[in-house]
């Protein structure tokens, strides 16, 4: 396949072929809700050309081929090529498995490749979908648990065909009664056990209002006073005092702030631009102008360092969805290099390469424990504290509500007013009666 294949050719592929176009993979892809059923004859389109142009290459491995087919496609709209490679994985990965995937029982001695084989197949349905690697990490690993709880405590074979809701509920109802793990976790590992069976097992979870919940009572966040954030401050410096000034300037989440590139600063507008926020959404944020001289500084040092990494051969960075094989130089360039990297270069556990990732998570969390500790601030203050004093002391400064549910990304207004609560605690609270015992 020698020619780019923009909208008019494909909507005028599947116009001519529709049904005719691998019908038992569309057939497949409707049955087992792997996309919708307008959806479908798209999907067979890509992997006919894909086939087509596999067929041409004659022997060569099956990677190079998808790599070598979408590089051809790389002048499309980017959602065509992100359409064109969900299609081939799907046809390689689920359709063409169909017949030996997921069925029989598994005896003692098969259990433990078939669960290796699940987990590897819900790994490259996450990474289909553009998952975030915590993500991969989190649902991977309440997948294993699962399995785990029915081995040993259940004591029980596993036909995996009659796996159902049944299961499900006597491992929530077991983390809720056994581990009284929290609401969230019980939450996390539904959310986890639901993506798992409607994308990998092909099969709904329902009649769910049985199980035992985790109870949620209303909490209302931790939040820290202007004197306690001050106090805490002048017990950092550098660029660990950079990067808290960020997080409490701001409202970033933990990940906003890791992710968070050189191109997404806007100094002259006073902006940070959030990609792929909580529920991939993109938003802006405000950039205080107290930190924006201490950032340029912190920049040029980290420009410094992508310069060494590039004399030594290094250099690259992380890039999203397809963005990497869409723009190939765009892994070296300045403007993609994260704001906050890591100290050293590492193996990028999905593809293998070296790159210098953005700061860990964890790293950022020991940076702020440490601080807050060191300050004295007797309260369990943590990353996420200095975006819930963010919105609360906005609050108190007179903007409004909405304006503060836009800079926070949230979804619902509702969520934003638990800081309501928070704010009338901190300003108007009434006096105590023992206060006004003695008063004349």
């Amino acid at each position: 396949m020698h020619s780019m294949y923009n909208i008019g050719d494909l909507a005028l592929g599947v116009k001519k072929m529709k049904r005719n176009i691998l019908p038992d993979f569309q057939i497949f892809l409707v049955s087992h809700r792997l996309a919708a059923e307008k959806n479908a004859p798209y999907y067979a389109f890509w992997v006919s050309k894909f086939l087509e142009f596999s067929n041409e290459k004659g022997i060569m491995p099956q990677e190079v081929k998808i790599e070598d087919f979408l590089a051809e496609l790389e002048k499309t709209e980017e959602w065509q090529l992100r359409q064109a490679e969900t299609a081939i994985m799907l046809y390689l990965k689920k359709f063409m498995h169909a017949e030996n995937d997921l069925k029989g029982k598994i005896s003692k001695a098969d259990l433990s490749e078939n669960i290796k084989k699940i987990i590897n197949d819900l790994r490259d349905v996450i990474r289909m979908k553009h998952f975030a690697y915590s993500t991969e990490r989190t649902y991977v690993d309440w997948a294993k648990r699962f399995f785990e709880y029915l081995i040993q405590e259940k004591n029980r074979d596993i036909l995996l065909d009659s796996l159902g809701s049944e299961d499900v509920r006597s491992f929530l109802s077991m983390l809720a009664v056994k581990q009284r793990v929290s609401a969230s976790t019980q939450n996390q590992a539904f959310n986890a056990l639901l993506f798992l069976f409607r994308n990998v097992l092909n099969k709904e979870i329902e009649d769910m209002d049985k199980t035992v919940r985790a109870k949620r009572g209303i909490k209302l966040p931790v939040v820290l006073s202007i004197e306690e954030v001050q106090q805490i401050f002048q017990n950092m410096k550098g660029s660990n005092l950079l990067l808290a000034k960020v997080l409490y300037g701001t409202g970033l989440r933990l990940m906003e702030l890791a992710r968070l590139r050189v191109k997404d600063i806007d100094f002259d507008s006073g902006l940070i631009f959030v990609r792929s926020g909580k529920g991939d959404k993109d938003r802006t944020t405000m950039l205080p102008e107290l930190v924006k001289n201490d950032l340029r500084l912190h920049l040029e040092k980290v420009k410094a360092i992508h310069e060494e990494d590039i004399k030594s051969g290094q250099g690259e960075v992380y890039l999203p969805d397809a963005l990497a094989r869409k723009y190939p130089k765009a892994e070296k360039e300045w403007k993609w290099q994260y704001v906050f990297p890591s100290s050293h270069l590492s193996v990028d556990p999905r593809s293998g390469k070296i790159r210098r990732q953005h700061i860990t998570p964890n790293a950022v969390q020991k940076i702020i424990a440490k601080a807050v500790q060191d300050s004295g601030v007797a309260k369990q203050a943590s990353v996420h504290t200095f975006r819930h004093s963010f919105a609360t002391h906005l609050l108190m400064n007179g903007v409004n509500i909405r304006e503060i549910q836009e800079l926070l990304g949230h979804k619902h207004v509702e969520t934003t007013m638990i800081y309501t609560h928070v704010m009338r605690n901190m300003s108007n609270a009434p006096k105590s009666p023992l206060d006004t015992l003695y008063e004349e």
